[in-house]
């Protein structure tokens, strides 16, 4: 049986990954991190890392990015396999991931549902083939989102970038720009309102025609879903960097 901690215990994606552990046959929940305890979750929960007497097999992090570097330090301190499906992280942070990756087995995606990285596979393949058109990643989450554009846009936008040989740039904000698209131009828009759990198209604009790829995600457990998928994969593994390619391909 495999104990999980989950970092950032009392979100949202927190609560929902402590019901499904629940219910797996094959985890435990060992307990949560968060920078209050509550007092109204039934496993044992820590504000301060020092304090832990538990040593799980692998922790979950749904938080932001300063709780995940802290977590990073505690999972490297007693060699402990880290699931990241955190956003926002700066590119410096980025690098602290990258570093930490040299000692313990980090999965880390921007995205934990298994259909989004499906459709980065398709970009993969379609891309290159429609190189010609105009590229648009326009993204949709609920108003309580912090970051803009979202991890899984910047996500898709590196994918098509990658697969086109990686000199296009990406646009942010036309608003102070006055001169007609660059072809070298990848545009991500990003828009927030109500209790939308999240959405990403990718618009190839032809001259005469258009081409969409879209996902719609319904509901948060897709997430959550994939995380515990994450976490089942990631304590076989050793040290390195790993993400959903690693899991499909494996599958």
């Amino acid at each position: 049986m495999i104990e999980v901690m989950i970092n950032g215990c009392n979100g949202k994606m927190g609560n929902i990954i402590a019901d499904l552990v629940d219910k797996n046959d094959n985890l435990l929940l060992k307990c949560g991190v968060d920078k209050i305890d509550t007092g109204l979750l039934t496993f044992p929960v820590y504000t301060d890392l020092k304090h832990i007497p538990e040593k799980p097999d692998v922790i979950i992090d749904f938080s932001i990015p300063i709780a995940t570097m802290n977590i990073l330090e505690y999972a490297k301190e007693n060699q402990i396999p880290v699931v990241i499906a955190t956003t926002g992280f700066s590119l410096e942070e980025e690098e602290k991931i990258k570093e930490y990756s040299k000692y313990i087995p980090i999965f880390k995606s921007a995205n934990m549902s298994y259909s989004i990285n499906m459709f980065q596979h398709l970009l993969k393949e379609i891309a290159p083939k429609l190189k010609e058109a105009d590229i648009e990643v326009v993204e949709t989450h609920h108003n309580r989102k912090i970051d803009a554009p979202s991890g899984t846009a910047q996500m898709l936008a590196n994918t098509i970038n990658e697969s086109l040989g990686g000199d296009y740039k990406f646009e942010y904000n036309r608003h102070d720009k006055h001169e007609k698209r660059d072809k070298k131009e990848i545009g991500i828009s990003s828009i927030r309102g109500g209790n939308i759990v999240g959405e990403h198209s990718v618009i190839f604009f032809g001259e005469s025609e258009s081409f969409e790829i879209k996902h719609t995600a319904y509901s948060r457990q897709v997430f959550a879903e994939g995380a515990i998928r994450a976490a089942e994969f990631i304590v076989n593994q050793s040290a390195g960097l790993y993400n959903m390619d690693d899991l499909i391909n494996e599958n």
